[in-house]
């Protein structure tokens, strides 16, 4: 039983695996971010555009 329980603790690939994830949970918050702001620049731009076409 303390071999396994040796073993257990020394096992590290649980940790890799949470790193991981953390790593793409991160990405998926500034990929969102970024992707809002851009979302609101576009949206206003095509305000913009149909301003001047509906004006013309």
């Amino acid at each position: 039983m303390s071999k396994f329980m040796t073993r257990f603790l020394k096992d590290e690939s649980g940790a890799t695996a949470i790193e991981y994830g953390l790593i793409a949970a991160l990405i998926a918050v500034v990929l969102v971010g970024a992707l809002q702001l851009v979302g609101t620049s576009l949206e206003a731009k095509f305000g913009e555009i149909s301003d001047a076409v509906a004006g013309a």
